[in-house]
């Protein structure tokens, strides 16, 4: 049995329906994909043991695993797999609804054969089916019902290597092996206790009692993992996120006063110090972001660059703005929401509102739950806030989401901010629809380095998760998205 962190507490399991860290990482030992990716992105077999392409780039047919089945018992065949990327995924997730409306054609040839036919040549559609960009859900359970407040999704049933028998709010999750896994003598685990605990030094403790096994992502803080290597009974990686690239930023609201003026982001931005950020807040996890692309992520271009941490252009800037300070050496006010995600959410929060202030912004922090936090955001009722996005390999199927016009929606993980620029538009459309890579490169070059001038979003850190583990475990990084793996062959140790 492992006994693990899960922090925060997510509101439901349900890949899509919910698609925050804490739900992805445990809803992947319910749920999975057709395919799974490695650390060079490349595609490896899962529930789709096979897959060909046409010449053309347009046909995609994927081979289906025999013998697979739900957590019901009840058999998963082309029909599922078909109704998961068609309906499911495009009703739930604005990402997936933008990829999947590429598909002219969807059939099953038979129970175990899925054929897609695009609209046009879609160069990184295969990214999009690891498990956390479309789990595969049983239609049975969720077809003619509203997908978001069905019964499945507070009891998610899936084909992982784990089962959910039990949660209970605000102490644990519990799932169990699932014996007629379709992998023979698999899942080595008896089953995975998520423990939930709001206390960061509580989950430390945890860790090094041994009363946990694991912690990634967010259940450490980061300034205890300097401590985490030091001790000799654990294992400390940041590998296994080449999938995601994960991209802090400080999200500002453009309906918000002098936040759409474009030279007062510019200033807010060289207002920060990035290697600060690193070095005293993420203790060196990750690397400095240099614009809206990480450099793990396919066609970033280096040359792209945000100008330097520098208080007085960002002055400059603001007086051009006719922000002149008054008395109190005061320019404007905002409020900025901070993210209920740990310690170090809240040492962004203290930050940015510190840098603020060297340069006549005045920030009011404002303290949320989770929940809450996620509302707000997609309901455009803030000014300010820290987030962090998934870049999924490929600037169309992480990137683009935050900044085209077309997806400015009231939904978290959106457009929220309200940038809008044609152009910006029409460079994302062509990165999208090309099939040559050079032709790809060229526009989302052009488009870095018009969003690096424009500053839609503050890009603060590419960060680098750590997972911490006991030594006695083992498997649990094996590819590039880490412990967002089945963990069907994750075992210990005596």
């Amino acid at each position: 049995m492992l006994t693990t962190l899960l922090n925060p507490e997510p509101p439901v399991l349900q890949i899509g329906v919910n698609n925050q860290t804490p739900t992805l990482i445990a809803g992947s030992k319910l749920f999975q994909g057709l395919l799974k990716f490695n650390a060079k992105l490349e595609p490896q077999p899962e529930l789709a043991k096979s897959w060909s392409v046409s010449p053309d780039g347009k046909e995609y047919i994927f081979k289906l695993q025999e013998n697979v089945k739900f957590h019901d018992g009840k058999p998963m065949t082309a029909d599922d797999v078909i109704f998961s990327v068609v309906k499911f995924h495009p009703e739930v997730s604005p990402r997936a609804r933008g990829i999947f409306a590429l598909i002219a054609e969807a059939s099953a040839p038979d129970p175990l054969t899925v054929r897609f036919v695009l609209k046009q040549a879609f160069e990184p559609f295969l990214l999009m089916f690891d498990v956390t960009a479309c789990c595969i859900v049983p239609k049975h359970l969720f077809d003619g019902q509203e997908y978001r407040t069905a019964p499945a999704v507070q009891k998610p049933i899936g084909t992982g290597a784990f089962k959910l028998v039990d949660w209970r709010r605000g102490s644990v999750v519990r799932m169990e092996r699932f014996d007629d896994y379709w992998k023979p003598g698999q899942p080595y685990l008896d089953g995975i206790i998520w423990q939930v605990a709001p206390d960061s030094q509580a989950r430390r403790l945890a860790i090094e009692s041994g009363q946990a096994l694991m912690a990634t992502a967010t259940d450490l803080e980061p300034f205890d993992i300097p401590q985490m290597r030091a001790n000799p009974k654990l294992e400390v990686t940041t590998g296994g996120w080449e999938y995601f690239s994960p991209m802090f930023w400080y999200e500002l609201n453009h309906r918000v006063g002098p936040l759409g003026d474009k030279r007062v982001r510019q200033a807010m931005s060289m207002a920060i110090d990035r290697n600060f950020i690193l070095q005293r807040l993420w203790f060196g996890l990750g690397k400095v972001a240099t614009g809206p692309v990480a450099s793990t992520t396919r066609f970033y271009d280096a040359s792209a660059r945000l100008p330097p941490h520098d208080v007085g252009k960002a002055k400059a800037l603001l007086d051009e703005a006719g922000l002149k300070p008054n008395g109190q050496g005061v320019r404007f006010s905002i409020k900025f929401l901070i993210a209920p995600y740990g310690e170090v959410w809240t040492r962004l929060a203290e930050y940015f509102r510190q840098a603020m202030r060297q340069v006549g912004i005045e920030v009011t922090l404002e303290s949320t739950d989770a929940g809450t936090w996620a509302s707000r955001v997609a309901n455009w009722d803030y000014e300010t806030t820290s987030n962090v996005l998934y870049q999924y390999g490929d600037p169309t199927l992480g990137v683009e989401r935050s900044y085209v016009s077309s997806n400015i929606l009231k939904v978290t993980f959106t457009n929220t901010a309200g940038y809008s620029n044609p152009e910006v538009d029409r460079l994302f459309a062509l990165g999208r629809n090309a099939v040559d890579p050079a032709e790809r490169q060229k526009a989302f070059s052009a488009v870095q380095k018009i969003l690096v001038e424009d500053v839609p979003l503050i890009w603060l850190t590419e960060v680098a998760y750590p997972t911490v583990m006991d030594k006695k475990l083992q498997n649990v990084i094996s590819g590039g998205t880490g412990v967002h793996a089945s963990f069907d062959n994750v075992f210990l140790t005596a």
